[in-house]
Parts: structure tokens; sequence; C-alpha cells
């Protein structure tokens, strides 16, 4: 993580899913339902953030009820699946609510992701994300995508704001 990261300024917390909130494995059912794993400790996390006053928020290119569920059982609000342009989406919702990017976080962990991130104050990801989006990276998680790299950033960010 860089020095001239101020985790004290972030407020929102935007998100991927797969790869990030997910281990990126789907189970392919004869059924055509395609399961994830998420990690209950970023669950954790999350629901911790929101009743602490902050902002999460999730963008994945994917569209899956069972995950919109999930999100939703988190207390999760802003949720954007099946998105095909994360930019307009992320602007979007910057603008919606009056936010400046000084005041975000967004992990993601590929290719889709490197537009937005660039645009964060603070660009994270998963140990395991692709390589091009650790190279952009001012904070890379020690665990991957799907165990804990979400808890681990959300707990990084409150320990620095006395908020955890």
């Amino acid at each position: 993580m860089s020095a001239v990261i101020d985790l004290k300024a972030i407020k929102v917390f935007i998100l991927d899913v797969d790869g990030v909130l997910t281990d990126g494995t789907l189970l392919a059912f004869n059924s055509g339902e395609q399961v994830r794993s998420f990690h209950i400790r970023d669950g954790y996390a999350i629901r911790h953030a929101l009743r602490q006053g902050y902002r999460v928020a999730v963008i994945s290119g994917r569209e899956e009820e069972g995950v919109r569920k999930r999100l939703e059982s988190l207390d999760v609000r802003d949720i954007y699946l099946g998105v095909d342009d994360k930019m307009k989406i992320f602007n979007n919702y910057l603008n919606t609510y009056h936010l400046e990017t000084a005041s975000i976080a967004y992990m993601g962990d590929d290719m889709p992701d490197l537009e937005v991130m660039r645009r964060c104050a603070l660009a994270a990801c998963p140990a395991d994300a692709a390589t091009d989006v650790r190279a952009i990276s001012n904070y890379v998680a020690q665990l991957p995508g799907g165990h804990g790299a979400v808890r681990e950033l959300m707990e990084a960010v409150m320990k620095a704001q006395g908020t955890w």
C-alpha cells in the first residue's frame, strides 16, 4: 500500500463481484444455475461498514439473482449487475450521490475494472488479481478474492478512521 493514500478520506467502497467477493469459481449445474461462494467475513465487513455510515456499492458485469439476494441480505442497496460499461455506472453513481473520487475505494480484479480504478483515490485488488490490475493498485490485499480480501480492505480503512 502506498503511503500517499489517505485511508481517512475513504467514505465509499465500490466492489466488483467475481474474483473480489468470490474466488471467481462458477459451479454450473445441469439446471443452468450458476453458483458462487462468498466469504462470510467479507459479509460481516460490508454490513459493519454500512452501519458505520459508509456507502457500499457493487458493480458487476454478470447478472445473477443469487448474487443480488446475497448483497441485499447484507443491506447493500446500490447494486448494479449485468453492467457492460462500468465507467458509465460509476459516473452516474458519483452524480447521484454527489460524491468525490477522493472519498472512494474501488476493489477490482480484472481488465473491466481498470478504467474505474484509475479514477478512485484508492485502487484496491485481491492478491490474485490480474497482473495489469495489481500494477495500478495502490492497495493489494494479502488475501485472494473470495477469501477475505474485501474484509481486509474495509478493516484497514475503518481502523485508520477508528470505526472498526
